[in-house]
């Protein structure tokens, strides 16, 4: 057995994979205060479900995935460790300076703070030492005075430190000097060394990336460790994985040692996921996937069936947040979900957002206490939701209290109906949706109607079809698993790691001997994770790219190599026509007869731990039907009396004419005038206009 848990800030999603490989899936409510006993709580729901008790479930797992938003939340929150910044002498303001920009409209906003670093300023201390760009030492490392810093450091109250000393890609072992030092004068404490998290050529992202790992080291460590510690206690006899940023698991042991590893863990699970479900059902390579839960809208793109990565990931809002430094999936995220509140301001304009109702006390219909009005109650008013199917909460919804929040917020101060209120919601939400994936797309170079649109989360189904139809895309996937979409994305990811070097060379002038060595080192450090973490797994495949530009930029793009190794001009040329087709397809543009210079070198291992799921399991719903047809609202045509099918009930080819209304476990499609919808052998619902 294999049991996946995505806790989110309003629902925890658990998917159980049997012994027959079907998938049984659950929610129950999180708690925001205490992460770990939601997950105790789902595990607790799914044992129950299959009939025997929380031991008797986990002395069968062989395998429990984790994704979890608790150190991206310590971060936002700032209650993450009080670290210390050792950097080089004359160097100590690289977390103040950071990387300049804005976004949207505060671009134009000055009166916006000047953002304060990840460490303080009285916390970063200066080391007498200075390597040069090509590793050579300039001024020796005074280790007499990095002592007399470090014994000022418990006086401070310093929890973790994090080291970033100028060029220590080039030349570590000043760093390295540093990090023997605290352990020799503050045993225990925490540290991170920067060359090892992240060997970047940017101090700003390298430090970022150090002052992240080492302020998240004593919460991570303690939380993981409390959690293993309770499950093993609760009967859990298999591996403890913890999903990462970049979408792929390592032990959580691994990410406990550096739990940079674990921002955005919740979210990077959807894109694999998508990217399945694309592939799968429509051989499609070009996907958009959003996974809209209680509080939030995540947004990833899949083109030529990669998913889309970056190295610029905000913790917070971007230029405004910290910069992770790392590479992760590029997730863009928006605060729309099911538990988004509405709400009218002064000039008169609607607003779904950001701030959400959460898990307490809810929308609500909930009848748990909430006064706002939601997604959720809005979809409740327009009968997109059966008021008598008990919700993930256990209970069935409130109609009137729904109507009521609707009135009050939205209906009153725009001063019209409920019902118009309820669909003006639901229409700025995809209005929100439109506007996130538009600039995801741009970013990508990726034509939205040509993309199929995955659409997974408990909310997704309101109005995915609509905000497909906006985009143009041709069809819209929504999987069996789709309430749970990060949780299917855990039973598809792969155990990966990815390990870095700087070695720079140009296309015109190409250092054979250098690179081909570094690559052959990075590859041989592939395959010990693979002989070691992914010891067992079916499969390891090892990828390998390079960040390169063109002479005179800035910046640099991922291209992936074709070969291991360089063997002559012919695989430079090849190289350079890759970077030309890839530049030309983000930017528009290339340009030949420039020189292209490569910058750093990647190699990536995916062991493939088990074969994937078949699906869910036959029968599983979030309830039983109580009607066959129900009255829904339909923008533009009003109020239509609309079949109402249970998607486990479907079989492939019957197509299922809109306006209707597919429910599935833990959500429900709308399925608009003029569209159709089609069930796949996998038990997917595939949505398209009906003149397709």
């Amino acid at each position: 057995m294999r049991i996946v848990v995505d806790t989110g800030g309003t629902f925890t999603d658990l998917i159980l994979e049997d012994a027959a490989g079907s998938l049984h899936l659950h929610k129950t409510p999180s708690h925001p205060d205490d992460p770990a006993r939601a997950v105790l709580d789902a595990v607790a729901v799914a044992a129950s479900a299959q009939g025997i008790t929380p031991l008797e479930l986990l002395s069968q797992v062989e395998m429990f995935v984790y994704g979890t938003t608790i150190a991206t939340n310590a971060v936002l929150e700032n209650t993450a460790a009080r670290t210390a910044l050792l950097t080089t002498r004359g160097h100590p303001d690289i977390l103040m300076l950071r990387e300049a920009g804005r976004m949207g409209l505060g671009r134009f906003d000055w009166t916006i703070p000047y953002p304060d670093p990840l460490v303080p300023r009285d916390l970063t201390f200066e080391v007498p030492e200075r390597v040069d760009h090509a590793g050579q030492v300039l001024v020796p490392l005074d280790e007499a005075a990095v002592a007399d810093l470090l014994a000022k450091l418990p006086g401070r109250d310093v929890e973790a430190v994090a080291v970033c000393l100028l060029w220590s890609t080039a030349n570590p072992e000043h760093e390295l000097a540093v990090g023997r030092l605290i352990e020799r004068h503050l045993p225990g404490l925490p540290y991170t060394l920067s060359h090892q998290i992240n060997p970047s050529l940017r101090e700003y992202r390298r430090a970022s990336s150090a002052a992240l790992d080492a302020s998240l080291k004593p919460l991570m460590s303690t939380y993981l460790g409390d959690l293993e510690t309770g499950l093993r206690d609760a009967g859990l006899a298999g591996r403890l994985l913890v999903v990462t940023s970049r979408g792929a698991l390592l032990d959580a042991a691994a990410v406990a040692a550096a739990p940079i590893h674990a921002l955005r863990s919740g979210p990077a699970m959807a894109p694999a996921a998508g990217r399945h479900y694309a592939r799968d059902e429509t051989g499609d390579g070009n996907a958009i996937v959003i996974d809209v839960g209680g509080t939030t809208c995540d947004v990833s793109l899949v083109s030529g069936s990669q998913m889309a990565w970056t190295r610029e990931s905000w913790v917070g809002q971007p230029y405004i947040g910290h910069m992770t430094g790392f590479p992760s999936l590029d997730i863009r995220s928006i605060g729309s979900g099911g538990g988004s509140l509405a709400r009218v301001d002064n000039g008169g304009l609607l607003h779904v957002g950001p701030r959400s109702a959460g898990a307490v006390p809810g929308p609500a219909c909930y009848g748990l206490g909430g006064q706002g009005a939601t997604v959720t109650d809005a979809a409740l008013v327009l009968g997109y939701l059966d008021a008598e199917i008990p919700f993930a909460h256990g209970r069935p919804l409130d109609r009137d209290a729904a109507m009521g929040a609707v009135r009050r917020h939205v209906g009153e101060p725009l001063g019209i109906e409920t019902v118009e209120a309820a669909a003006a919601i639901i229409a700025v939400l995809s209005e929100d949706m439109v506007s996130i994936i538009d600039q995801c797309a741009v970013g990508e170079g990726m034509d939205p109607a040509a993309a199929t649109l995955v659409a997974g989360g408990g909310a997704a189904g309101f109005n995915a079809v609509a905000v497909a139809r906006r985009l143009g895309s041709p069809q819209t996937i929504f999987p069996d698993t789709g309430a749970a979409l990060s949780a299917a994305g855990g039973h598809i990811a792969e155990l990966s790691a990815e390990h870095s070097d700087i070695h720079v060379t140009r296309c015109g002038d190409f250092d054979f001997e250098g690179v081909n060595a570094v690559l052959a080192t990075l590859i041989a450090r592939c395959d010990t994770f693979a002989a070691d973490a992914g010891r067992g797994a079916q499969e390891a495949v090892v990828t390998l790219f390079a960040e390169a530009r063109y002479s005179g930029q800035i910046w640099e793009i991922e291209i992936p190599l074709r070969q291991r190794a360089f063997r002559g001009d012919e695989d430079v040329a090849a190289f350079r026509a890759d970077f030309d087709a890839r530049h030309a397809v983000l930017f528009a543009h290339s340009d030949p007869e420039s020189d292209v210079e490569i910058i750093a070198w990647h190699a990536r291992v995916a062991c493939r731990l088990r074969d994937k799921p078949i699906g869910l399991a036959a029968g599983e719903s979030a309830g039983e039907q109580s009607q066959s047809r129900r009255n829904v609202f339909f923008p533009g045509t009003g109020w239509h009396d609309t079949p109402v099918a249970r998607l486990s009930d479907l079989r492939p080819e019957q197509r299922i004419a809109g306006p209707a209304i597919v429910e599935a476990p833990f959500t429900t499609i709308v399925v608009d005038p003029g569209m159709q919808g089609e069930p796949t052998a996998a038990g997917s619902l595939v949505v398209q206009p009906v003149t397709a």
